[in-house]
């Protein structure tokens, strides 16, 4: 079933907790103009970086840029400097977990999710990439448990309608991952989640379909 379903659960709630960072901008061609040179994101940032080592918002946007592009040690390296401009900072504490994920040292991400939900109980991103991290250690109890009571508590978490679709349909529980997946897009439509939701709902009703 992995190879069938759009969606990870290692992947699509990792950067769930920040805001989008800047890509690469490129300027719109007039006619009779010539084209300006693209603008480097990521160097911009690191030149600022350098220039303010301290600077949060730099730092942070720097680290989810590096996260964002699969650097996952600079990444990770840049977080931590953002947290000690900002110690307790709640999504740099998610990001830190995730990028620790990425680096496959699921101890050390689960540390800064639980760290992150010491000081935001209930945390809705926390709480979901928490039991992401216990879903890839085959903590099926333990991520399931966790997400049943995130939703009690939170009904309009989409994200945790979101992994227990992806643990319903490996699980080869079809109906109930469909299930799942319409909740997010009916609660966060516009979501990145609600794309993948999407994806999978439309892959998996096509096998379905075949079987």
């Amino acid at each position: 079933m992995a190879g069938l379903v759009l969606v990870s659960l290692a992947a699509d709630n990792a950067r769930a907790a920040a805001p989008e960072a800047p890509g690469k901008v490129t300027a719109t061609i007039a006619t009779g103009a010539q084209m300006p040179a693209a603008v480097d994101s990521l160097g911009l940032l690191e030149r600022a970086a350098a220039r303010d080592s301290g600077n949060f918002d730099v730092l942070y946007r720097l680290g989810l840029m590096y996260l964002d592009r699969d650097h996952i040690p600079e990444a990770t390296q840049v977080l931590q400097r953002a947290l000690r401009a900002k110690p307790g900072d709640v999504p740099t504490l998610v990001n830190l977990g995730a990028a620790y994920d990425a680096a496959t040292n699921p101890d050390a991400a689960q540390s800064y999710y639980r760290k992150a939900l010491e000081l935001t109980p209930g945390d809705s991103v926390a709480t979901c990439r928490l039991a992401s991290s216990f879903y890839a250690q085959n903590r099926y109890f333990d991520a399931v448990n966790l997400l049943r009571g995130l939703i009690a508590q939170k009904p309009r978490s989409h994200c945790a309608y979101f992994t227990l679709g992806v643990a319903f349909a490996d699980a080869g529980i079809y109906r109930d991952a469909v299930r799942m997946w319409k909740k997010v897009v009916e609660l966060a439509p516009d979501s990145p989640e609600a794309v993948s939701a999407k994806e999978s709902i439309d892959v998996l009703e096509k096998f379905t379909r075949t079987q």
